[in-house]
């Protein structure tokens, strides 16, 4: 199912003894647009470290209670690698990381997990973490909260800015982007898929996309309030002309 990521903030993150915090944000991974890591505010539990989640390590979401079970203890996740607070994730954190939990590395296939497309997918296969491949050129997950408000620069100029970002909960991927064009188009929201962006300028804070601003305003427009179904979505793809990415 797709649902904005804003709504899964301050969810509660139960582990298999007792819960440890709530969701303060999640890292995604810009290249596949896959949600890497959820960063959970522990309160006084860990001081000064930034605890995080893969979705690897989550079980079924409670979503009438709002609460995301965690497939690991308190110890597990105490004992992890410390990450200083205000610290970027590092490939070279990562490996740690990963490491630590026995997880694949995700730089070395296509998909969430690596080579499986879905959490669920990779939990079911018997492979191993592999540990001798090459760390990759340095990267850091991007957070979902600092992107929020970057410019969304079209084809022929600017029509909005990042509202949020709209998730499917089964593979963890970043499906749309929310683009607020109140300073464009009053109070008129639109999605953007993520796949037709076609680059991000982290020091300009801005996303480039592959469209122009006339066929963006005359776009279907963003109901937060409504869900977004597989007829909606069609609507979407077929108005910009571009190939849906279920088939």
């Amino acid at each position: 199912m797709l649902r904005n990521i804003t709504e899964l903030i301050n969810y509660v993150i139960e582990a298999k003894d007792g819960d440890i915090g709530r969701c303060k944000d999640f890292l995604f991974d810009d290249e596949k647009w896959t949600i890497r890591y959820m960063v959970a505010d522990t309160g006084k539990w860990l001081p000064g470290r930034k605890v995080l989640i893969s979705p690897i390590s989550l079980g079924e979401p409670d979503w009438r209670r709002q609460r995301f079970p965690v497939e690991l203890t308190r110890s597990q996740i105490e004992d992890s690698p410390p990450l200083d607070e205000k610290a970027p994730v590092s490939r070279k954190y990562e490996k740690l990381y990963a490491s630590y939990f026995g997880m694949p590395l995700y730089w070395n296939g296509m998909d969430m997990g690596g080579n499986y497309p879905s959490p669920a997918e990779l939990r079911a296969s018997h492979d191993k973490l592999a540990t001798d491949f090459e760390i990759p050129e340095e990267s850091h997950p991007r957070s979902t909260r600092e992107v929020s408000g970057y410019r969304i620069q079209a084809a022929d100029g600017e029509i909005g800015h990042v509202e949020d970002f709209i998730v499917d909960d089964d593979t963890w991927r970043l499906r749309y982007i929310v683009v607020d064009t109140r300073n464009w188009l009053p109070g008129r929201k639109v999605l953007i898929s993520t796949q037709w962006t076609t680059a991000i300028d982290w020091a300009e804070e801005k996303f480039w996309i592959d469209l122009n601003t006339d066929r963006i305003k005359n776009s279907p427009e963003y109901d937060p309030a409504e869900p977004i179904n597989r007829e909606n979505e069609a609507k979407l793809y077929d108005y910009y002309g571009r190939p849906v990415y279920w088939k």
